[in-house]
Formats: structure tokens, C-alpha cells, sequence
């Protein structure tokens, strides 16, 4: 099979041959019909998160989709022919960033095929495409795990989207869906009409901005710092806010206002298989369609670079493959 490899940082993915993998006990192989392109994918290939890697050289790619095409001994709940998706987060027992993940601990999704534990399979519906299947497993179970877990997001919640890239956009959205009355935050106001149009009330460009809509959940996509300072401005007391976005390692808060309002600060990242079967539902009932390009299987170094550039426009980079 056809595989893009990482070998070591500073160098380019390598298109290598690599031999079919064969399913053992309890596993499943997966012919790759779509593959999600991550920043995290950026962070392992240049260096800033390479040391969480299981091994080198590996296959990267942890957002999978595809049809099963051989399973192993002892497999019960999967058949060849299922239309599936691959949990970004194992089976949700192995930590967030367990080193057994597809695409971390072992080969993932940049290939023609990769092999995955029966017990990360999800199935997909017929009504959602292998491109949005794969999108789910991280840009939307991430967005799902902040908003409704951490966030604790009910019906007729206040809630406020910090930034309205792919994973804001897609979890402003669910927001919606969950019976949220939500509005945001986005510096780039090309974008607006887009979060209106998924049924975010309001748009404004600063966090600040946000003061006049009485807020009891901030839930921020951006993390520079100055987005979280603000929104411990102006939340309501009590609220809670939900930290996702690392655009900066640290920030200068108010301790004063934490503690005056007695806020909650909770840190949210990644999920479980749990919160992509979620969203799979959102997108089979027709509700929810994550915000993605595709591009060729070929193409994948070159999407890398579009996302290391900032140039993705706020959509899931997905590679197709035949």
C-alpha cells in the first residue's frame, strides 16, 4: 500500500510502499476513503509535539474513515463491508493522548489502508459522507467534549464561541443544536456571516464585546491570552469558562474577578469515542455539516503547509482517496 511516512523533523513526508496490514486477534483493517489533516499533525512533524509520538518513522494521520475490508479472530461487532470511522481517542481508557492512538502510537490514517482494535471502531451512517466521518473523529468530537462535557452545556444556556475557526465554527453549531442561545467572537469578520447562518444569534469582533449578552458559558477557541482575560471580564458570576485554544502558552488573567465571581476555569482538550458518536449523529440527522475541503491523497505534505501558514480558512483540510 501507499503511505505517507514522517521520518524525522525537518524533513518532508515520504511516499513509501509499505505491505498490506494483516489484522491480528481482535483487530480490523480499514480501507482509508478519507483522512483529516490536523494542526497536531504540524505539531508532530515539526518538532513542537514530535516527543508524544510512539515511535519513528511512523505514518501520521489520526482522523479516519473508510470501509472495513478484513477482520481478525475474535471479532464479533464489525463486519467486512462497514462503512466506519477510527477514534481519534482510542478507546477512551488509554488517556488523551494515549500512545496506542491511531496515528501517535501507531500507523495511521495517511495511507491506503490502516489497522485499528475492533473496540476504536465506529460505524458511520449511510447518510454521512466518509469526508465528514472522518472530520467527526477530531474537529468535531474536540468541539463536542468542551461545549456539552466540560462546558455542561443544557437548553437555554448563555453561551459565548471565542473564535470561529473549524473547531469554533462546528462547535457553535452544536451549541445551537443543543438548545444553546449562543453568540461569538471573531476577529475576522469575513467569517460572521457564517456563524449567523448555523443560527448564532450574535457576532462581534472582541470578547469584550460579548459583556452585553449576560453569559454563563465562554467557551474559548483562541487561547491568545488577552481572550481569556476577557472572558473572565465579562462572564457572569458564577459562569463557567472552558479553555480549548492554546494560541499562546500562557496568559496575564484577573485573579481578583476569578475569585470575586467565583468562576470556574476548565481546561478541555480532545474527548472520547463517546463524544464522535455524538456528532455522528448530529451530521446523519442532516443537523450538522463540519466545515471541510478535500483535497488529494497526493496533496497531503502540501496541506500540512497550508495549515502551518494559517491558510485553511477556517475549514478541516481532508484527503480523499479512491
Amino acid at each position: 500500500m501507499k503511505a505517507w511516512i514522517f521520518t524525522e523533523v525537518g524533513a518532508p513526508l515520504e511516499m513509501v510502499d509499505l505491505p498490506d496490514p494483516e489484522p491480528g486477534p481482535d483487530e480490523v483493517v480499514v480501507d482509508v476513503k478519507a483522512a483529516g489533516l490536523c494542526h497536531s499533525d504540524v505539531g508532530f512533524s515539526d518538532g513542537t509535539m514530535t516527543g508524544i509520538l510512539g515511535f519513528t518513522p511512523i505514518v501520521l494521520g489520526h482522523e479516519a474513515a473508510g470501509v472495513v475490508s478484513a477482520v481478525g479472530s475474535g471479532v464479533t461487532d464489525v463486519r467486512v463491508g462497514d462503512r466506519v470511522a477510527v477514534s481519534a481517542m482510542g478507546d477512551g481508557k488509554s488517556g488523551v493522548v494515549g500512545q496506542k492512538n491511531i496515528g501517535v502510537g501507531r500507523h495511521g490514517a495517511f495511507a491506503q489502508k490502516t489497522l485499528s482494535p475492533a473496540s476504536e471502531i465506529l460505524p458511520i451512517a449511510d447518510t454521512v459522507s466518509f469526508e465528514q466521518g472522518a472530520a467527526a473523529t477530531d474537529a468535531g468530537m474536540t468541539s463536542y467534549h468542551a461545549v456539552f462535557v466540560r462546558g455542561g452545556l443544557n437548553p437555554g444556556t448563555r453561551v459565548g464561541i471565542i473564535g470561529l475557526g473549524g473547531l469554533g465554527m462546528t462547535a457553535a453549531r452544536m451549541a445551537v443544536l443543543g438548545g444553546g442561545e449562543v453568540y461569538a467572537a471573531e476577529k475576522n469578520t469575513d467569517i460572521h456571516d457564517q456563524g449567523l447562518e448555523r443560527g448564532v444569534k450574535a457576532v462581534v469582533d472582541d470578547v469584550r464585546d460579548l459583556a452585553d449578552y449576560s453569559l454563563d458559558l465562554i467557551v474559548d477557541f483562541a487561547g491568545f491570552g488577552t481572550t481569556t482575560a476577557g472572558a473572565i471580564e465579562v462572564i457572569n458570576d458564577g459562569g463557567r469558562i472552558v479553555q480549548v485554544g492554546m494560541g499562546l502558552a500562557e496568559a496575564t488573567i484577573s485573579t481578583q474577578l476569578l475569585t470575586l465571581k467565583q468562576l470556574d476555569i476548565l481546561g478541555s482538550l480532545g474527548g472520547g469515542p463517546e463524544d464522535t458518536v455524538e456528532v455522528l449523529k448530529f451530521i446523519a440527522a442532516g443537523d450538522l455539516e463540519i466545515a471541510a475541503s478535500p483535497i488529494e491523497f497526493s496533496r497531503i505534505p502540501e496541506g500540512l503547509e497550508i495549515l502551518e501558514q494559517g491558510q485553511a480558512g477556517g475549514r478541516r483540510l481532508v484527503a480523499v482517496l479512491e
